[in-house]
């Protein structure tokens, strides 16, 4: 089953690839589509709005004063009123309703990086196994056998991007990434849900 995917973000993203990409403010360029109707061209949205006002790894920068953007809520009025099937995904600490835990360890990855998800549809909480590997250092590279944390400037990027199955991204962009693994699963359960 293949997708045509077209991808929004606020920064340039040079190693996009996907179908079309579209420089800009997702929230802007989700108002444009809604009030033109354009947004009847798509048939499910994924955002991925930023993490780092829920992550523990930015925990000692938000204790010192420093911000972050929180889009949560915008997004989900957006998506809700575009009247498309959708997902959010963000870290386990954010304010998602209702969502399902992905990790790595569930897919067979080299990388636990477990992400929340909330979607308008029924989507089933696999199996979470036990976290039984070690798991590296954020900053130090990781040792035979440790699964590698795939945040911040973590060490090995041939090795992220093996745990993560992205072979196309650089080591600023996989900190920002999920695995490909975690949307097909949740593209698989929006097609099992309407069907």
């Amino acid at each position: 089953m293949g997708y045509q995917v077209t991808g929004v973000d606020i920064q340039p993203q040079p190693r996009y690839c996907g179908d079309e990409f579209i420089l800009g403010d997702m929230l802007t360029i989700m108002r444009r589509l809604i009030d033109t109707g354009a947004i009847e061209q798509y048939s499910f949205i994924h955002s991925s709005p930023p993490c780092q006002e829920w992550s523990n790894s930015t925990l000692q920068w938000r204790k010192q004063g420093r911000t972050y953007p929180n889009l949560i809520k915008e997004i989900r009025q957006l998506l809700r009123e575009s009247g498309k099937p959708y997902s959010i995904e963000n870290g386990q600490n954010a304010p998602l309703i209702n969502p399902v835990t992905l990790c790595g360890c569930m897919f067979g990855l080299m990388t636990y990086r477990p992400r929340n998800f909330e979607t308008s549809f029924p989507c089933d909480q696999p199996a979470h196994n036990p976290h039984t590997a070690p798991q590296t250092k954020m900053g130090r590279p990781p040792k035979a056998g440790e699964f590698i944390q795939v945040v911040g400037h973590f060490s090995n990027v041939a090795l992220a991007q093996r745990a993560m199955e992205i072979d196309w991204l650089g080591q600023k962009e996989l900190a920002q990434a999920i695995p490909p693994a975690y949307m097909r699963y949740i593209v698989g359960q929006y097609h099992r849900a309407t069907q």
